[in-house]
């Protein structure tokens, strides 16, 4: 097994034919064809469907895919590391779609500005699939929320700690938060991340009956009908950073106020930890009062 194979395998699946990689790598489309050829011959496996035009990945191709991304991923790292460049290489990272998600482009700029060698690869998706990834290899480290049962072998480690804020149209008067939840129309966050569940959690604490008017999945969804007027809500402080939420109106939210926590989970035994370890400090700092030093620990 080569690595220009596995390199020309990738470009198969990103151009969609033989013929378009064979332009990208720099070879004929039948020496493309022979490439390929000779890793199945040597993995013992059909990757593509030649009885389709354009020939189309298999299962078993798949899982072939996902290994050739691995390897080429491990031996640039490797390259990296041997000329001495620990901040190089690709990062595979992964967040939950969450107001969070703000953040974190703004820290992969800086952190691309500082080291141009860095090629973050971003995923969004849930904490489940994500933590697991993780775990299997599959990603670098992931953000998630507070999270109960990460495995023995991952280490999360939170850069945010933020409260929740009962929010309301601008110019509604302050009153009693209590008094606000049982009264007005109320925009609940309808979401299986652990957020929403923080939230209904301590609903239910206070015994608030909600008028609910609206259930949606994404917090800047949340805010904007806020600010439009719809109702109120409870959404967390990052939330609330740009300049047109200056006017909504808010309230603590909870008894003692609530907070959340957000942080990256990685490997314990992570070959990225020094990278891991920098972003973070440029995620804490970007949530200027509410960072949380990489120094704390779930």
């Amino acid at each position: 097994m080569e690595t220009r194979q596995l390199k020309t395998l990738l470009a198969i699946h990103s151009h969609g034919t033989f013929a378009l990689a064979a332009d990208v790598v720099g070879l004929t489309p039948s020496a493309v064809s022979q490439q390929i050829q000779a890793l199945e011959n040597e993995l013992e496996v059909t990757i593509f469907d030649r009885s389709t035009r354009p020939p189309r990945i298999t299962p078993e191709g798949l899982q072939v895919l996902e290994m050739a991304k691995d390897i080429l991923r491990r031996a640039e790292d490797t390259k990296a590391s041997l000329r001495g460049d620990q901040i190089a290489g690709t990062l595979r990272f992964g967040s939950v779609r969450t107001s969070a998600l703000n953040l974190l482009p703004r820290a992969l700029v800086q952190m691309r500005q500082r080291h141009p060698a860095l090629k973050p690869s971003l995923r969004v998706s849930l904490s489940s699939p994500l933590i697991a990834d993780v775990a299997e290899g599959r990603l670098d480290a992931a953000i998630v929320a507070e999270h109960l049962g990460f495995p023995t072998a991952l280490r999360w480690s939170p850069f945010l700690r933020e409260p929740l804020w009962l929010i309301a149209p601008g110019g509604m008067e302050a009153a009693d938060p209590i008094e606000l939840l049982n009264t007005r129309p109320y925009i609940r966050f309808r979401s299986g991340v652990p957020l929403a569940n923080l939230i209904d959690t301590e609903l239910s604490r206070l015994g608030v009956v909600t008028n609910d008017v609206a259930e949606i999945d994404t917090i800047g969804s949340i805010v904007t009908c806020v600010r439009q007027g719809l109702g109120i809500s409870v959404v967390p402080h990052v939330a609330l950073e740009t300049p047109e939420d200056v006017g909504i109106s808010r309230l603590p939210f909870g008894f003692p106020q609530v907070t959340r926590q957000i942080g990256i989970v990685e490997r314990t035994t992570s070959p990225r930890a020094e990278i891991i370890a920098l972003l973070h400090a440029v995620l804490a700092d970007l949530c200027g009062d509410y960072g949380v030093d990489r120094s704390i620990r779930s």
